[in-house]
């Protein structure tokens, strides 16, 4: 039997979150709601869920620092629900280790569809994520049809060899690049055999990155990844989207240790998006 996924609220607007409480009911979640911080970081410890919902203007604890205790503990996805408009107040809710936001006052739609394109990405441990992810395979395919690349007829093409390499990818969906290893199955990561502690968006996108090798990664195509929308649907994607894949990614640089200014991992196409550093 299926075990019923869990959801957190923490919010002390009553009617806020009642709404969200009927919206996660609606989605399936076995939800529990505080109405502050302090229990709201209690109620997260006790029932491990994989949302949690945070207003950052709450009575007891500032917002930013119910997001730094939840990730001492929490592999929970975080969504902010903010009046706040400013874009310095999204950015260190990010910072701190929140995944995703949405203003208010918001579309319960919205919510609903940002939550679900979340759990697409598998937690550690879940079903999905013991086998190695559909889009490792197509690294290889797109390098073929990148500018530049060579083609060559089909009864030779499955001996070719991919254009623009990956990460080295090892059995069962793991990748090791540069002393950084990745282990999509069991969702961690170590550098030199040093365990590095990511929340799943950073996983995601790191491991987006590994997979794609020297081919680029533009911030639109991220924002797309981290909506478990592959393709280019037609959704929207706002400047401030691609300001968050950014904030993303230099949360996972500070968390590797590396230096923007020489990586080893990660390399920025200014303007564009990233690509795998060079092998050292």
């Amino acid at each position: 039997m299926e075990t019923q996924r869990v959801a957190v609220i923490i919010e002390d607007d009553k009617d806020i979150r009642d709404l969200l409480n009927a919206v996660l009911q609606q989605s399936g979640f076995l939800v529990y709601a505080s109405p502050n911080g302090a229990e709201g970081v209690k109620a997260v410890r006790e029932h491990n869920p994989a949302v949690v919902t945070l207003d950052l203007g709450l009575p007891d604890i500032d917002g930013f620092e119910v997001i730094r205790q939840l990730r001492l503990f929490s592999d929970a996805y975080i969504v902010m629900l903010t009046a706040r408009a400013e874009e310095l107040d999204t950015l260190m809710g990010l910072e701190a280790g929140a995944d995703d936001y949405i203003t208010k006052p918001f579309r319960p739609r919205e919510l609903r569809a940002r939550i679900s394109a979340m759990l697409r990405r598998p937690r550690a441990g879940d079903e999905a994520a013991d086998t190695a992810p559909q889009a490792a395979v197509p690294a290889t395919a797109a390098a073929a049809s990148a500018p530049g690349a060579m083609t060559a007829p089909a009864s030779t093409a499955a001996a070719t060899v991919a254009v623009v390499p990956a990460a080295e990818q090892l059995p069962e969906g793991r990748f090791e690049h540069n002393g950084l290893s990745l282990d999509f199955g069991t969702r961690t990561t170590e550098i030199d055999g040093t365990p590095v502690e990511l929340t799943r968006t950073e996983f995601e996108l790191l491991h987006a990155v590994l997979e794609s090798g020297r081919r680029v990664r533009t911030k639109t195509d991220l924002v797309r990844r981290l909506r478990g929308d592959e393709y280019d649907a037609g959704g929207f994607i706002s400047e401030a989207d691609e300001r968050t894949v950014e904030v993303h990614v230099g949360n996972v640089r500070r968390k590797l240790g590396e230096d923007s200014r020489s990586p080893r991992w990660l390399e920025t196409v200014r303007g564009v998006g990233y690509r795998l550093a060079p092998p050292r």
